[in-house]
């Protein structure tokens, strides 16, 4: 019997009222895998190829035959937006056979969580906080709502595989199972994979199942592409050369923009009009930029504004708003955002996606390429590279259009070799043990420092913290009244702690700024960092804002609108670039190759950079004299190894080599004054690199390294330990050192 005969009927109806043909290769087999195995599934396919409904059909199918006493699949997603969209698809489909839909975040309102809580049944949607949240306080309702629990469903599992996120996500999925007595299967969805293995090793942790990864044919699919460069002011690089058009079908004038545009947003302004785009920014700061230099130029012109803005600071009025606008085919409007809307969330006929500068992996570019593409729409982006026009007497690193080239090899990478970025599973999560130490203290209430350490190390994510270690933690959190010992031995929350627990801050474990509320008489702006003060003027929600009046106490800014233009500012926004972009950056400044979708000014910026690394010999000697005794090292390494790298030079080897005046453009370069030859350095590095190398003689003296949200609250010792061992590219740094030493 074919998988469609074996679909409930209420399933074979929908398929039936959208007029479709033919299953798709990835619902056959996700349906193969769910009703004939009892394995845990990765199902890995390109953005909108029905992933989400091969994993729900049998899912369905299985509950209309035998319906769960409880709820019986979790849908976990990593963003609000995602969860809502989710939401109404999975409505639609489960309406008729009666099965509940329940959707669970920050934003929900609590009647509908209520009717969850009182009647648990059917699908949960919900956000990592907010699981974290349920744990937390209603620990003893747990084996009731989830008893029969049978399917955890990940979306964008990808998203997950970085950071402490994932690991509490997968720390919460244990815990659940745990107390409610369960082992259900869990399916992972993802467009991007970079490493099926590991991720299905990561999916599989502590079930003692196997995952299944059905490999799926699919078919070619043609991108739109094309990437253009722009200096900020003053002529472009193709301006007075006989380069012509990469592709030609695309109108390359901006003569409808402002007289005054800088070129790059004029560029988007006017390829914008009529269609429904998105643009995509790295920072939330960018997207505030970008969003108001467009509606002044809408005002310039005397145009509708037709540009609309999402980020993770804005209100949930202005998200949705926006959520809701891109979903009506109706309207064509451009919305600015950064990575919030990357990911899943279907927002119909989006015709073409502009991304502003390169993002920082293979993954996130696919991300958002996989934004368009649908309703039989071919996928489309358009880069656009901004710069500023370097001074002609620039030293050689500032004339090297880093952008451009991180933005050629995303693309590159994945069209010649369909590489995506892996996982990144070998941590040491000390903060991330904080957060779970504390979350299952004040739900369980006292427990034994043994039972307390066997609850959590238990938790396979912490696979790699000893015993030892923990016992080095606890301590600490002794010390600092986070937990108490109480009469009889055991543990609880101490007071420092439950200010920290107590907060609904703490379900999530990504770091935040502190931030405060920004109001406009009854409305909801968003949060801003930090307020300037009264009188000044700050950029929110696509507009500018003078401010009004501060509450410190209550963390509340009132403000009213008024014309302008100012920087926004919600924090620090890195990015982790992996090795093999660095270096497949230095190959494209190598080749001569023609890339096809390059415009032309981008094709004219390449050709200047091309040139100047030839003459230089950048790519082919790591260490080049800038003139005098100023050095730059070229080293084409990712983020991390790249940082391994800054630390070992200035801690093992600055004094031998005369080394001053280091200043890192991470990862790209490294500028130093040094005394020594060039061989020299090359020779003191492979030396240096042979000798046995302990991470910590890695951190610098007196250094206080906070980089996750719960680090300020770990004993010292230990996030230097995360951070030597778990973070710095220290063996893939010694092999690159002595690879540089055997080419001379």
């Amino acid at each position: 019997m074919n998988i469609f005969n074996r679909y409930a009927p209420f399933i074979q109806d929908f398929i039936y009222r959208n007029s479709w043909e033919s299953l798709r290769a990835i619902q056959v087999a996700a349906g193969d895998a769910v009703f004939n195995t009892d394995d845990n599934i990765l199902l890995s396919a390109s953005t909108a190829s029905g992933k989400t409904e091969a994993a729900f059909f049998p899912i369905l199918t299985l509950f209309m035959e035998d319906m769960p006493k409880s709820v019986g699949a979790l849908y976990i997603g990593p963003l609000k937006a995602l969860i809502n969209d989710q939401f109404m698809r999975l409505n639609d489909l489960c309406l008729e056979a009666s099965i509940p839909v329940w959707h669970w975040h920050g934003d929900v309102a609590q009647t509908h969580k209520n009717k969850l809580l009182k009647s648990p049944s059917g699908i949960l949607q919900i956000t990592p906080e907010s699981l974290e949240a349920l744990l937390l306080h209603k620990h003893a309702d747990i084996a009731r709502l989830f008893g029969d629990l049978r399917f955890i469903v990940i979306d964008e599992v990808h998203s997950l595989l970085r950071g402490d996120r994932g690991g509490q996500t997968l720390c919460l999925i244990e815990r659940l199972s745990k107390l409610a007595g369960i082992n259900p299967r869990r399916i992972g969805l993802s467009a991007t994979i970079g490493d099926p293995e590991s991720t299905a090793k990561f999916l599989s942790s502590g079930t003692g199942r196997n995952t299944l990864f059905p490999k799926i044919e699919t078919k070619g699919i043609k991108w739109r592409l094309s990437m253009e460069h722009f200096y900020v002011q003053g002529a472009q690089s193709a301006d007075d050369r006989n380069v012509s058009d990469a592709l030609p079908v695309l109108d390359m004038s901006t003569d409808t923009a402002p007289v005054n545009a800088d070129p790059g947003m004029g560029y988007i302004f006017e390829h914008t009009r009529g269609k429904k785009c998105f643009v995509f920014v790295n920072s939330r700061e960018e997207c505030e930029a970008v969003t108001t230099t467009m509606r002044q130029y809408c005002e310039e012109k005397r145009e509708p504004d037709r540009f609309l803005i999402h980020h993770g600071n804005l209100s949930v009025s202005y998200r949705e708003t926006a959520e809701a606008v891109m979903k009506d085919d109706e309207q064509y409007q451009t919305t600015v955002t950064t990575a919030t809307l990357e990911l899943g969330i279907d927002i119909g006929r989006l015709e073409r996606a502009f991304q502003i500068n390169a993002p920082f992996t293979v993954s996130s570019f696919l991300q958002r390429m996989g934004r368009t593409g649908r309703r039989e729409l071919p996928p489309e982006m358009w880069f656009v590279m901004r710069e500023e026009k370097v001074e002609t007497r620039a030293m050689l690193p500032l004339t090297i259009p880093w952008a451009l080239l991180q933005g050629i090899a995303l693309v590159q990478l994945y069209v010649q070799e369909r590489w995506v970025e892996p996982p990144k599973l070998d941590r040491l999560p000390f903060s991330l043990l904080y957060h779970q130490t504390m979350c299952t203290l004040a739900s369980c209430g006292e427990m034994s420092p043994g039972a307390l350490a066997s609850r959590v190390l238990s938790l396979s994510y912490f696979h790699r913290i000893t015993q030892d270690d923990y016992k080095i933690l606890l301590r600490h959190l002794l010390l600092t009244d986070h937990i108490q010992k109480t009469e009889t031995g055991g543990l609880i929350v101490g007071l420092a702690g439950e200010r920290q627990t107590n907060s609904y801050k703490f379900y999530a474990v990504f770091k935040e700024n502190e931030e405060y509320t920004v109001r406009s008489k009854s409305q909801e702006l968003g949060t801003i960092v930090m307020p300037p003060p009264v009188g000044e003027k700050i950029a929110l929600a696509g507009h500018v804002w003078v401010v009004e009046e501060i509450d410190h106490k209550r963390r509340l800014v009132y403000c009213a609108q008024v014309k302008g233009k100012v920087p926004a500012y919600f924090g620090q926004c890195p990015g982790d670039i992996n090795t093999r972009v660095l270096e497949k950056m230095k190959d494209i400044l190598r080749e001569r190759a023609v890339y096809p979708y390059l415009m032309k000014n981008a094709v004219a910026r390449l050709g200047e950079a091309r040139h100047t690394a030839v003459n230089s010999g950048m790519t082919e000697d790591s260490l080049i004299c800038l003139g005098g005794d100023m050095w730059c090292l070229f080293p084409w390494l990712g983020t991390y190894a790249f940082l391994a790298l800054e630390r070992f030079i200035k801690i093992k080897c600055a004094p031998a080599l005369g080394l001053s005046a280091m200043d890192s453009s991470r990862p790209y370069f490294i500028q130093f004054r040094m005394s020594a030859t060039k061989e020299e350095f090359f020779s003191i590095l492979n030396d240096a690199s042979k000798q046995p190398l302990e991470p910590m003689e890695l951190i610098y003296r007196g250094e206080v390294l906070l980089f996750e949200k719960y680090d300020e609250f770990l004993p010292e010792e230990l996030v230097k330990k995360g951070f030597a061992y778990g973070i710095l590219g220290i063996e893939e740094m010694k092999y690159h050192i002595q690879g540089w030493n055997s080419k001379l």
